[in-house]
């Protein structure tokens, strides 16, 4: 097919809907307080503001792509950005709770529906010796809309309110809606084989929102029995899905196994789950530390990670360029052990009284990572996927990395809370020796107390998280109060240092996947 249309200009349209859908997963943290105390809803209600969304996408990701090949890239591209735009605009009008959970619920299926099409649309319109470039650019719009997220959104919820960092994404939907047409050529639709797949996306639907949903939830309702069922129940499910994949008759299969014959599209499927774990811990851990034992704000601690995303935005073009020319296998590799020393590097110079120039080399080498790590990564897992597939193909990507994401915010989480137990014990016995005789074991009972209720974060920062006996001298108070604070700090950072190994074990992992990666640079400028 003789693909019309600038291939630049396709990417531009692309990356303004790209942007868009990860913009807003960056912003919304900065909004959370004006959500809360303006709508008068729940902690947990304003986690579900964010959760929906990551829930719906993950989900849906891989039949968005798929649809895409079946009925069309471009269409899907632009229903997907008309209904992230919609879902925008009810977001910015939401009255409650449940009226905003469920617009971020249809953001999250119109990012679905465009996300995976920007992949696949680029590997179209883009001839093999230019792709790697292309994909660069493509990753670096990641990094962007990483730094541009926390400072927009904090000037946005300043100026105009929390309901503009949603309203912003109207006109840039109208922009893409209005040009993409005229510069996004149509693509030959795959040939349809059977009817459309509906068992298999039924089964596929249901199980990774209860696997989603389990691992969401799983920190929150202390992995109780309704979690343990809702992932036993989603891993059946899946398995189910791959069984009837298997044998898909007069179906047109969802996820074409053959995909999976592919060994380095299987490879870096693996390799994007564990970079994504690598990213979520070092983004939840990091964030952590900065805020509750360096006493940053959001902006602050946003502000500090700058380095990293700028890292990011100006490797990923090269990373692409040095794909298109000697191919990925080794560029990848260089990636993830960067990001790897990166992190291993943050764990040894984060402590509790570290300046931003102790840690700020650890966020140059992981953005360093990241930035030659993204587009390689997607080059080397799409090299050989047939076009007619490379919608579905996409989705998988894409949906392997959101699960990563998920996986690593509720591994790190469960790991990172069960140390923080035992590390703040440890930590409030061995200080107390230090406080007067009356009030030591009170002491240790209070941090003990705190930490055993999901570890009550605000409080023991504070220093409040300890009772102080009644009549005690202002000294005693303010004595008790500063122990509280030390004993918090150290056994975060304790307790961090040693969570760290729950990324860096997985990262390890990608970075095997990839010394079995066979990719030569002759296969990457003839394909």
């Amino acid at each position: 097919m003789a693909v019309k249309g600038n291939p630049w200009a396709v990417l531009v349209a692309l990356c303004l809907g790209f942007f868009m859908t990860l913009l807003d997963t960056t912003v919304i943290g900065v909004a959370v307080p004006d959500i809360l105390s303006q709508l008068g809803i729940t902690y947990n209600e304003v986690l579900w503001v964010s959760n929906a969304y990551v829930l719906v996408l993950a989900v849906l990701l891989i039949v968005g792509g798929r649809l895409g090949d079946l009925f069309g890239k471009r269409r899907m591209y632009l229903v997907g950005v008309a209904v992230f735009t919609v879902a925008s605009l009810m977001c910015a009008l939401a009255q409650d709770a449940p009226q905003l959970i469920a617009a971020r619920s249809l953001q999250g299926l119109g990012a679905a529906l465009l996300i995976p099409q920007t992949m696949s649309i680029i590997f179209m319109v883009f001839p093999a010796e230019r792709r790697g470039s292309a994909l660069g650019v493509w990753g670096a719009i990641a990094g962007l809309a990483t730094i541009a997220g926390p400072p927009l959104g904090g000037f946005l919820v300043s100026a105009f309110g929390w309901r503009w960092i949603f309203t912003i994404n109207v006109p840039i939907g109208l922009v893409v809606l209005a040009t993409a047409p005229l510069i996004i050529p149509l693509f030959d639709k795959a040939p349809r084989a059977g009817r459309f797949d509906l068992r298999g996306t039924a089964l596929l639907v249901a199980g990774l929102t209860c696997v989603t949903l389990g691992l969401q939830e799983g920190q929150r309702l202390e992995w109780n029995l309704t979690v343990q069922l809702l992932l036993v129940a989603g891993v059946a499910l899946v398995v189910g899905f791959v069984l009837v994949e298997r044998r898909p008759g007069g179906r047109q299969p969802l996820v074409p196994l053959t995909l999976f014959g592919n060994r380095n599209f299987s490879l870096m499927n693996t390799a994007a789950v564990t970079l994504s774990v690598g990213i979520m811990s070092m983004a939840i851990g990091f964030q952590l530390y900065a805020q509750t034992v360096l006493g940053m704000s959001a902006l602050e601690a946003g502000a500090v990670n700058a380095p990293l995303s700028l890292m990011t935005v100006v490797l990923g073009p090269y990373a692409g360029r040095l794909t298109d020319s000697y191919g990925g296998k080794f560029i990848v590799l260089s990636g993830l052990s960067l990001f790897t020393a990166g992190v291993v590097l943050c764990g040894l110079t984060t402590g509790v009284d570290s300046a931003v120039w102790d840690f700020l080399p650890s966020l140059v080498v992981m953005g360093a990572g990241l930035g030659l790590t993204f587009a390689p990564l997607s080059a080397v897992a799409m090299h050989g996927v047939e076009p007619m597939s490379a919608g579905a193909a996409s989705g998988m990507i894409n949906a392997t990395r959101q699960f990563g994401s998920v996986l690593g915010t509720a591994g790190f989480g469960v790991l990172l809370q069960n140390q923080l137990v035992g590390s703040l014990s440890a930590h409030a016995r061995a200080v107390a020796g230090d406080l007067p005789a009356e009030v030591r074991q009170g002491f240790v009972t209070g941090v003990e107390q705190a930490a055993g209720r999901g570890v009550d974060f605000d409080r023991l920062r504070d220093g409040t998280a300890v009772a102080v006996p009644d009549g005690a001298s202002d000294e005693t108070v303010r004595v008790i109060g500063d122990t509280a604070k030390r004993v918090f700090s150290g056994g975060f950072v304790d307790a961090f240092h040693t969570a760290l190994a729950f990324p860096v074990i997985a990262l390890v992992i990608g970075v095997g996947c990839c010394l079995f990666v066979r990719v030569s640079r002759r296969s990457f400028v003839d394909v």
